[in-house]
């Protein structure tokens, strides 16, 4: 993480456990996008996207909200940092400048009563379309959908277990994460006619 600047820090932990669906998720995303719009302003925001298993109807997740945010230019700090600590209540964690990380910033808000995970990116960033093609395909997927969600009950067992941090638990789950992805990829190649 040598491209990692801290900005704040460090966060609260979050117990490492994963809860069953919430209705309340949907609609608690949509008030957090709309106080992140209302904060930026003038169109700043350019899209607000709910990524992260809590935007998967069914999937049981960890009881955080990861949100997506794109604005032109991640680099032009001065646009949206003040705006997202003072108007939506967000701290400014880290800035990733590493090749690779697509000008990433993170920001996020502790609950109660919900936890959100804010990732800044720019226009036509890759993280945000590769979170919205998982999304959209577990939405659509179901069997896909179950092997995660029976993937994230035994990686979460197996890291309470052992003692482990998210990033182990992270780290059990990425052959699943990167095999449906894989699936996903290549339907949406085929619907494109790429292929």
């Amino acid at each position: 993480m040598s491209g990692v600047q801290m900005i704040a820090g460090p966060r609260n932990k979050k117990p490492l456990q994963i809860v069953d669906s919430s209705p309340d998720w949907a609609s608690t995303f949509a008030a957090l996008a709309q106080q992140i719009r209302d904060a930026l302003g003038d169109g700043r925001a350019l899209a607000v996207e709910h990524v992260g298993s809590t935007s998967v109807p069914g999937l049981p997740a960890k009881d955080v909200i990861d949100i997506d945010l794109v604005v032109a230019d991640p680099s032009d700090e001065a646009a949206y940092v003040s705006r997202l600590e003072e108007a939506a209540g967000f701290v400014f964690y880290f800035r990733d400048l590493s090749p690779g990380a697509h000008q990433h910033r993170f920001f996020g808000r502790d609950g109660p009563p919900v936890w959100v995970n804010l990732h800044v990116y720019g226009p036509g960033c890759p993280e945000v379309a590769r979170h919205c093609l998982f999304r959209d395909w577990l939405r659509a997927h179901g069997r896909d959908r179950e092997l995660y969600a029976r993937t994230k009950r035994e990686a979460m067992a197996a890291s309470c277990g052992a003692g482990e941090t998210m990033r182990e638990y992270n780290a059990r789950k990425e052959p699943v994460i990167r095999d449906i992805l894989d699936r996903a990829s290549k339907a949406s190649e085929i619907e494109s006619g790429n292929e």
